[in-house]
């Protein structure tokens, strides 16, 4: 870029982390740097964000003593460092509380491979000597042109291990450095098979677990400290407590340097499934939940990170699942770190896979936290993620319109222009629509609008989708759909695309709204012939025949409508298309619905019941296994029944011969026995059933009801009284009348 470019391009940095040197008396600083190169105008054009290797480091060990004011070195190091924001003050006091406890030998020394014999022979002397020659082999371990030679010395690698297991309670100093001499052989896969010879996992384990048991002592000593404090309120208790407290952080430095290494070498070791299971039976998950309490950032995100690689196996996620492990991630959401919010989310997006931790994300009151962040381009994808998965639940669709998800998601809709709308966010908002109120706040202003003119000017299938759940639900929110029936009917045609098509006729389907002229709209667009060729069987896709079935369902509903379909010869081929889709219950049941809504209307019940053949189907149906087909067959013969006598007959008949199917079987039986069989040869002149004359006639049989005032003898010898009770010696069903 040349020079007189340089105002357009745009530099930040950024701070990402603040630790102590593992060696020497200073503070590191990491930081990120983005680079953006703006347009003429001021637009970002091109950016860059980028993780700097190299460290910024703040040396003052001439200013660090026992007798140094921490709080006055830390607002120091503040404002000269400008890589340090002001809200780090109590942090840096921290690193700089440890750094003036922190015993170190001679941390200037030169380190040489060619002395590694010395630094050996150190590690034999007490634990001053020990931490100086542990600091020496660090020196050397730090660079991988060593690693090689270090792992051919296991006198040096031994008496290392040796130590460790040895000493580590003794000095949390000596056991942190000698853990980073491994952690930097676990950074390298070909040396993972060294660190597991000398146990260094299963050693870190125990040292984990130790120092978690230690935390919550400390924790119990200072919280007697502050009410100790509170309950005597004089200067010498609040001296006490404060001495507590210091010593306490001071403690508390150490403790996060020696788990943040230790935890580093054991993700690095987990790389091998076999020993991330060793890791697992030894209960690393419960640890990593406990450490979620703490409050050092460096330490929380290498255990959520660690959490996030577990749980991607059952076991490690249904365990986290009954330590709560929601609840203690909810806390760290939103926060100031980038790193941690962005592991969280990672870890948090795992877990939503699963039913019962979506519902303990609800709980946790993650829905409108999550939803804040959408604002936040950074963590807007993580976020959407998750609440994707959380909408699926219908249980918690309507939790979204009492936040700003929805706004800020229909700001992001309308942000795409004309581009191409990301899968995820489109698939989000058709889980939003899928609910009332959610469908009500989309809807408000000019959001239907919006969505309706990008639908029909990119041919947006996805967009329609959503349009489609908006329309399904009842109130004013159908209403606004009038005014667009008349370009969703104009997309139904040949020559657009059918998924297209099929979103545009579920929507107009689902316009139940009396007001609508549907006769209109069929003229006016010339919608019948599109309708009438798509009932033939194997004309297109099931779909798509299945969304023209419910459409005319919808239409039947106008006596207009429901008569010009009727005319033109639907009916018919409805009956074809049923028979053609017969073992198809939704195919099935829509079909009856359009006859059940057909039968409300003088015109097309005549039509029905004069020039078809649907009532016969129907009594066919009426028996069916599907309950809802049942019910609506049910209905539908009802109203038939009501309106044609002989239909009427015919239909009480069915239902008695269906409701007293093991009677007649009964009577038959004994009539047959008692007649000798005499057309066991097929000669039975009504070559039919052999105990019916008339189907229609099947109520009026004297055979099969007792008048009143006969006393006949049953089949057992009871005797059957005037209302056709029978005795005790009769057994079998009684006739029953149709329901």
């Amino acid at each position: 870029m040349q020079a007189e470019d340089a105002r357009y391009l745009k530099r930040r940095v950024r701070s990402s982390g603040l630790d102590v040197h593992p060696t020497e008396r200073a503070l590191v600083v990491q930081y990120e740097v983005e680079a953006t190169i703006l347009g003429e105008l001021g637009d970002p054009m091109v950016g860059d964000r980028k993780e700097c290797q190299k460290m910024f480091k703040v040396f003052f060990a001439n200013s660090l003593n026992s007798h140094t004011d921490i709080a006055s070195l830390a607002r120091k190091v503040v404002e000269e460092c400008r890589l340090i924001h002001p809200s780090k003050l109590l942090e840096v006091e921290q690193l700089l509380y440890y750094l003036q406890n922190r015993k170190n030998g001679n941390l200037d020394e030169e380190a040489s491979i060619s002395s590694i014999e010395e630094y050996v022979e150190l590690l034999y002397e007490d634990i001053p000597e020990k931490v100086r020659g542990a600091t020496l082999i660090l020196h050397l371990a730090r660079n991988p042109d060593n690693l090689e030679e270090l792992m051919q010395n296991k006198t040096a690698l031994g008496a290392l291990a040796r130590v460790l297991r040895e000493d580590w309670k003794q000095s949390v100093d000596l056991a942190t450095t000698i853990i980073y001499v491994f952690f930097h052989f676990s950074s390298f896969s070909q040396f993972h098979g060294l660190v597991t010879h000398y146990k260094m996992g299963a050693l870190c384990m125990n040292i984990v677990e130790h120092e978690l048991k230690r935390y919550d002592l400390w924790q119990e000593e200072l919280q007697k400290k502050q009410k100790a404090n509170i309950l005597q309120a004089n200067q010498t208790a609040k001296k006490e407590c404060e001495k507590s407290l210091k010593k306490y952080q001071s403690l508390l430095v150490k403790q996060e340097q020696l788990l943040k290494v230790a935890l580093f070498l054991l993700l690095n070791l987990a790389e091998d499934t076999r020993t991330e299971l060793k890791m697992r039976n030894k209960n690393i998950v419960s640890m990593l939940v406990k450490i979620l309490e703490r409050h050092g950032e460096e330490v929380l995100v290498l255990a959520v990170a660690f959490l996030k690689k577990l749980s991607i196996f059952l076991e490690n996620k249904n365990d986290m699942a009954e330590m709560q492990v929601v609840q203690r991630l909810a806390l760290l959401v939103p926060c100031d770190s980038l790193e941690l919010q962005n592991t969280t989310l990672r870890l948090l997006l795992n877990l939503s896979f699963d039913t019962g931790l979506r519902s303990q994300m609800v709980q946790a009151g993650l829905i409108p936290k999550l939803s804040s962040l959408l604002a936040d381009e950074g963590q807007r994808q993580l976020s959407m993620f998750i609440l994707y998965h959380i909408s699926v639940d219908d249980r918690f669709k309507s939790m979204f319109a009492y936040t700003d998800c929805i706004p800020q998601i229909m700001k992001m809709v309308f942000e795409c222009g004309e581009d191409r709308m990301d899968t995820e966010l489109i698939s989000f908002c058709i889980n939003l629509a899928a609910n009332k109120r959610n469908a009500q706040v989309i809807c408000e202003g000019n959001g239907l609008k919006m969505l309706m003119k990008r639908a029909l000017k990119l041919k947006d299938t996805l967009m329609m989708k959503m349009i489609r759940n908006l329309s399904q639900h009842d109130g004013p929110t159908k209403s606004l759909f009038i005014d667009y029936v008349g370009d969703l009917a104009a997309q139904i045609s040949e020559e657009e695309a059918e998924e297209f098509v099929i979103e545009c006729l579920g929507t107009l389907a689902n316009l139940t709204v009396a007001d609508l002229d549907w006769e209109l709209v069929l003229k006016e667009y010339h919608l019948v012939p599109y309708l009438k060729d798509r009932l033939k069987p194997g004309s297109a896709e099931d779909d798509l025949i299945l969304e023209v079935v419910i459409m005319i369902g919808t239409i039947a509903m106008d006596d207009a409508g429901a008569a010009m379909l009727a005319e033109a010869g639907v009916i018919p081929d409805l009956i074809q298309l049923l028979n053609a889709q017969q073992e198809d219950d939704e195919f099935v049941c829509q079909i009856v619905f359009v006859f059940y809504q057909m039968v409300f209307h003088q015109v097309t019940r005549d039509i029905i019941i004069r020039d078809t053949q649907a009532p016969a189907y129907l009594v066919d149906l009426m028996h069916d296994k599907n309950a809802e087909i049942r019910k609506v067959c049910d209905n539908t013969l009802d109203i038939v029944a009501e309106c044609d006598e002989a239909w009427g007959r015919r239909i009480q008949s069915e239902k008695f011969r269906w409701h007293n199917s093991q009677w007649l079987e009964m009577v038959e039986s004994q009539q047959l026995d008692s007649a000798g069989e005499p057309y066991v040869f097929g000669d039975d002149p009504g070559n039919g059933d052999p105990f019916l004359d008339s189907e229609d006639m099947i109520l009026e049989r004297p055979d099969l009801f007792y008048g009143a005032g006969t006393h006949r003898t049953g089949p057992g010898g009871g005797a059957r009284g005037a209302h056709g009770t029978v005795a005790a010696s009769c057994s079998g069903p009684h006739p029953q009348p149709p329901p």
